[in-house]
């Protein structure tokens, strides 16, 4: 998953400064969530909640940045270009991506409101499943709606 997401930067990297910082954030997001994973092992429950908790807001600060600035500039853009195209399979993708938004901001709150760490293995790795699968999405995104554009953006330059 670390890999995707250091493709992804290569791959988009330079191309919008708010795409750039985006892609880093969900490059420390996956530090985090490895830490937090590794002191899950070791079942270190004062390591381990410190490091939720930053998990945790990370988490929220990277779905919050898609929402609310990531995809409405990827849709602007596709917008403004006419590509019906990209927006259609832009649409699909974004459904997948906001049913995983649901279950991100569920395990925010189970662990925001609990010190019970019974489940978190199960829980990390259900997050780790769900954080692949939009991950995916929002990388079929950013290529649909802003990397195919790219020359027509320079050309209008």
């Amino acid at each position: 998953m670390l890999e995707n997401c250091k493709n992804a930067q290569e791959r988009w990297g330079g191309v919008s400064d708010i795409i750039d910082r985006w892609l880093e954030e969900r490059q420390q997001l996956l530090i985090d969530y490895c830490n937090l994973s590794e002191e899950v092992e070791k079942i270190d429950n004062t390591i381990c909640g410190t490091k939720l908790v930053a998990l945790c807001q990370i988490l929220v600060d990277y779905v919050s940045a898609g929402h609310f600035e990531i995809y409405d500039q990827l849709v602007k853009e596709g917008q403004e270009l006419n590509d019906t195209e990209g927006l259609k399979e832009a649409g699909g993708l974004y459904k997948k991506v906001d049913k995983t938004t649901e279950f991100i901001l569920d395990f925010n709150d189970k662990y925001q409101e609990t010190d019970d760490l019974d489940a978190i293995e199960n829980d990390l790795s259900q997050l780790g499943e769900v954080l692949a699968t939009r991950f995916e999405s929002e990388d079929r995104m950013i290529e649909v709606l802003h990397y195919a554009h790219q020359d027509q953006i320079e050309q209008g330059a």
